[in-house]
């Protein structure tokens, strides 16, 4: 029987005095080991229950040991005979393996088995007293993964747009605008489909002078002339069907018309088949004139009128609601009372738009998780954009309530400044997308170019856009680990000196006089850079590709 002195001895143990050195040395040693024991195993007075990096509750260590030997402290405590087994390997069990400090020694959170003690080494019951909460290296059930970088976060957007095949419509020529092409546009006919006149002027046969008789001509519009004899010539207009056998068309100016003799003369020479549109000229029936994946401009829709299309096959605009979440936001007046105007209602609609979204209004639903679960489960939208309430504050219900709908959370957190909290999530296996995005205006900006963006593109059928990079001429700080995006705006060179990108104050993440001056934002990687650096450029959606080339800016 053990006794509260020490370890029970068993029969021809080797006895020691008591209270020698060398007795409480093992007394100390096999207590920091049945510590050591509890910690691991989860043995201790009452459960606890652990809390990730956004102050949620993980599970307790109960459900945690579900299923071990119910040989634990607890037990012990009630009855001091309990620990003693008729089995000597009964205590070799893994849950109860001691831990010896070492990280290597995890496998899985659980403790490596250890040499078993020997017979009759059991030790007394610790009181019973609630153990620490502690978070063990590499336990997965206690810890979150450090969140993914700029670049990773922005793939996994851009694959999760690409997850299924985009729809296809058909719309006619006027509604198409704005949309993707969903099929390659093919010409329907040669283009042009007959040899016609590029200028106003003369068709002229064989060599000069020409002859020719007064009369209108030829003009656009109107059915096949009868083939022009050597030695002739007929009045034509720009666009007019070139009659057989022309040989070239000669300017109005560039000829001299001798109205006494009937004759026609060439002020220059006359090269075959000089302002003449030859059939088949910009494209040949079945030709491919632009790829999938490209946004249908006016010149697009131009470009497919003149091939013969009525209607164009077109991927469906992404259909994207907007929750703004915060009982602090005003819709209209001026700040007060510790109240706040709604800056990213207003924006995030057109920027959605101008991103090739059918974007409904902005729904205002305050700090109520209710409303925001209701919100969710009704939305019949492709995305659902949220503002605020992604972090770990009292008001912030963006993870419990998707915690509670059992949604996929995708990407959580961005080591990106501004903009770090963050998140992209789907409902469901065939639900709605989600991008969660931080309260302050210009991280809001940075989850939509990071998370929102590649992902529209994605659902949208728009191909990746290439990179580009530019030189930037001043030193911008950057964050110890974390991506940076700071707005920047195009500079022409001076003197033969480069084109480059210019850093502009106010780039704090509650700030937007800096976005609203911008062209686009320099993504600025962990540490900075110097002046005289080439960084990533990533494009306003309304600021052209290259809008250095023109020279004016703002």
């Amino acid at each position: 029987m053990t006794g509260s002195d020490g370890p029970h001895r068993e029969p021809g143990s080797d006895v020691r005095a008591p209270g020698s050195a060398s007795e409480r040395a093992r007394e100390e040693e096999e207590r920091a080991v049945e510590q050591a024991l509890a910690l691991v195993g989860g043995s201790g007075g009452r459960p606890t229950r652990s809390r990730d990096s956004r102050g949620h509750r993980g599970p307790r260590d109960e459900d945690l040991n579900a299923g071990r030997s119910s040989n634990t402290h607890a037990d012990r405590s009630r009855d001091p005979q309990a620990h003693r087994s008729s089995d000597p390997d009964a205590h070799r069990s893994s849950d109860s393996a001691p831990y010896d400090g070492r990280d290597n020694d995890l496998r899985d959170g659980r403790a490596a088995p250890a040499t078993a003690p020997a017979p009759g080494s059991e030790q007394p019951p610790l009181p019973d007293r609630p153990l620490p909460d502690r978070t063990l290296p590499g336990d997965p059930a206690k810890t979150s993964p450090p969140p993914p970088s700029w670049e990773r976060a922005r793939a996994v957007a851009a694959r999760a747009g690409r997850g299924g095949p985009p729809a296809t419509i058909r719309l006619p020529l006027d509604r198409a605008p704005g949309h993707v092409l969903a099929e390659a546009l093919g010409a329907l006919t040669d283009l042009p489909s007959f040899d016609t006149s590029a200028m106003d002027g003369w068709a002229v046969a064989g060599p000069g002078p020409w002859a020719f008789e007064a009369g209108a001509g030829l003009l656009a519009g109107r059915g096949p002339a009868a083939a022009l004899p050597d030695g002739t010539a007929v009045r034509i207009a720009t666009g007019a069907r070139v009659p057989p056998e022309t040989t070239a068309v000669i300017r109005s100016e560039h000829a001299h018309v001798d109205e006494a003799r009937g004759l026609l003369h060439a002020r220059r020479s006359v090269v075959t088949g000089q302002d003449i549109r030859p059939r088949g000229q910009e494209c040949r029936s079945g030709e491919q004139l632009v790829p999938a994946g490209t946004v249908v401009t006016p010149a697009v829709l131009g470009l497919a009128a003149a091939a013969g299309y009525d209607a164009l096959p077109v991927v469906p605009r992404p259909r994207v609601d907007i929750l703004v979440l915060g009982d602090e936001l005003l819709n209209a007046g001026l700040p007060h009372d510790g109240l706040i105007r709604d800056a990213l209602g207003p924006m995030l609609g057109p920027w959605l738009r101008a991103l090739g979204a059918e974007v409904s209004g902005p729904r205002r639903l305050g700090d109520d998780a209710g409303a925001l679960r209701d919100a969710l489960t009704s939305s019949d939208a492709d995305l659902i954009v949220t503002t605020g309430g992604t972090a770990a504050g009292p008001v912030d219900h963006v993870h419990p309530v998707l915690d509670a709908l059992g949604a996929d959370l995708l990407v959580d957190g961005v080591a990106v400044r501004p903009g770090h909290p963050m998140l992209l999530a789907r409902l469901s296996a065939d639900g709605p997308y989600l991008v969660g995005l931080p309260g302050n205006p210009l991280a809001a900006v940075s989850g939509l170019l990071t998370l929102a963006e590649p992902l529209l593109a994605g659902i949208a059928g728009r191909p990746a856009q290439d990179p580009y990079r530019a030189l930037v001429h001043a030193e911008v700080h950057g964050h110890p680990h974390d991506t940076r995006l700071v707005p920047v705006v195009h500079r022409p060179g001076r003197a033969g000196g480069r084109d480059h990108v210019a850093p502009l104050r106010y780039n704090g993440p509650a700030m937007l006089r800096g976005i609203a001056a911008a062209d686009g934002l320099a993504v600025v990687p962990p540490g900075g850079v110097r002046s005289g650096t080439e960084v990533e450029i990533l494009d306003l959606p309304w600021a052209p590709a290259t809008p250095w080339t023109e020279g004016c800016f703002t």
